[in-house]
């Protein structure tokens, strides 16, 4: 017995019976009614920005897209299921830095097939492949072909996930390393991954479950950005999380109500937490950033975001993918209007819109706790 609940209990003696009681009681919730003084294992579930980089530009270190969500419970740092949302350029390097390894992960659930959400996936099967760790699931859109703008295409995850390694493959990397060691997957790193296609268009009522494992159902809804945008929501016993990717509004130029997703925010109704990318106002047309039109309109803006979140009832709001970044003077070659951005500018644009929730200006390894404290 420790020393300091060897004095507590010999003091808990020396009270009159009814007292010593209420005391007993009242201590044995604080050590958390078990034997040993261990406090009892609760669910909790962890949302982490791995990255918060907006769009191809790199700046200051920053890495690209990604949210990594955690299940479990206390008693494992909700350990027991890993869930990584986007793989942008520095995701691997990320996870290293909360002590996980790409071989934790359960899934990875891509929201398009853009090069600063999903760079990063080459690494994460490599290390996986090259450790001798098992297969990952990878869930994202089936092919969808897609005609505006011009020309006719096909964005293509299925494409993206086979040929994930074609670079170490040519190169000869992948022979080479086979060849010192045998044990490793012959069929290189793409045979670790797992697709799973969800096929496009999704019904019109949002929540169509495209993975689960145990106490954990995530759910997918087709929005609009690219061809083959999805967003994400996950249902844990300790919250809820929508992972809304890039999603805009379906109509791509004013008039319209607002810059976000119909979608996006029946998916969210209900929800804890919402993650979103955003863009803020000031790199709007005529505000003199000489960011495209095009670009821009199809980004949900920081105010309009706000008011999302308050009408589907959410606590938080975590602004990720942010364009531009914190204290940036430029976005690529678009100058940001006067000399940058800080947390508070992101701050008082969301909070114009009447959100009362908690509003987290996304920096890497940002980390929320559900239940929060």
């Amino acid at each position: 017995m420790h020393t300091k609940e060897y004095r507590t209990n010999r003091v808990l003696m020396q009270r009159p019976n009814r007292q010593r009681l209420i005391l007993a009681f009242l201590l044995s919730l604080a050590l958390g009614g078990c034997a040993g003084g261990q406090v009892r294992a609760e669910p909790c579930m962890e949302i982490i920005l791995t990255g918060t980089m907006g769009g191809p530009p790199a700046f200051g270190g920053l890495a690209h897209a990604g949210t990594l969500i955690k299940y479990g419970d206390t008693g494992n740092a909700c350990g027991d299921v890993l869930l990584q949302f986007d793989t942008g350029r520095g995701t691997q390097q990320a996870l290293s830095k909360l002590g996980t390894s790409s071989a934790q992960l359960d899934a990875v659930f891509l929201t398009h097939m853009h090069s600063d959400h999903s760079e990063g996936l080459a690494e994460l099967a490599q290390l996986r492949w090259h450790f001798l760790a098992g297969s990952l699931d990878v869930v994202c859109s089936a092919d969808v072909a897609a005609t505006e703008p011009p020309p006719e295409r096909t964005m293509s995850c299925g494409n993206f996930v086979r040929n994930i390694a074609e670079p170490l493959l040519r190169s000869g990397e992948i022979a080479q390393r086979l060849a010192e060691n045998p044990l490793r997957n012959p069929g290189g790193p793409a045979a670790l991954l797992q697709l799973k296609s969800v096929a496009i268009p999704l019904p019109e009522t949002p929540g169509t479950v495209v993975w689960s494992s145990g106490e954990v159902k995530v759910s997918a809804i087709g929005s609009s950005h690219v061809a083959g945008h999805l967003s994400y929501r996950v249902d844990t016993p300790a919250g809820s999380v929508v992972i809304g990717g890039d999603a805009g509004n379906k109509q791509p130029v004013p008039p319209r109500a607002s810059s976000t997703s119909d979608r996006v925010e029946a998916l969210a109704r209900g929800a804890d937490v919402i993650v979103h990318s955003t863009i803020h106002p000031v790199m709007g047309p005529g505000k003199g950033s000489g960011f495209p039109e095009h670009v821009f309109y199809r980004q949900s803006t920081a105010t309009d975001l706000g008011a999302m979140a308050r009408r589907a009832g959410a606590s938080h709001l975590i602004l990720t993918h942010l364009i531009p970044a914190l204290g940036a003077a430029d976005h690529g070659p678009y100058t940001v209007p006067g000399s940058g951005l800080g947390e508070n500018d992101y701050l008082s644009a969301t909070r114009t819109s009447g959100f009362e929730g908690k509003i987290h200006v996304g920096r890497d390894l940002l980390t929320l706790r559900l239940p929060s404290n």
